[in-house]
């Protein structure tokens, strides 16, 4: 149980930080995970292609990696969606 908490804190931290990075910085909690677990996936993927490791690993998620995934899937979904700007 306390495993699980912690993968959940650690994305929490990587999804807020990827977001902020990306502009995008008013999220929620909930949001802010989600964001840290799909970072994780597209950074594992990314670092993959790329040949490059991590140097940083918490509980077996590469966290820069998982920060940079997370910032560039926000970024997308803001390209997508026409970004933050207020009317």
């Amino acid at each position: 149980m306390i495993k699980i908490l912690i993968l959940v804190l650690i994305a929490f931290a990587c999804g807020s930080i990827g977001a902020s990075l990306a502009g995008s910085s008013k999220k929620g909690c909930l949001t802010s995970i989600v964001l840290g677990f799909i970072g994780a996936w597209i950074g594992g993927w990314l670092s993959g292609k790329l040949q490059i490791g991590d140097l940083l690993y918490v509980k077996g998620i590469p966290v820069l990696w998982s920060i940079v995934g997370s910032a560039l899937f926000v970024a997308v979904i803001n390209l997508i969606s026409g970004g933050n700007a207020r009317k």
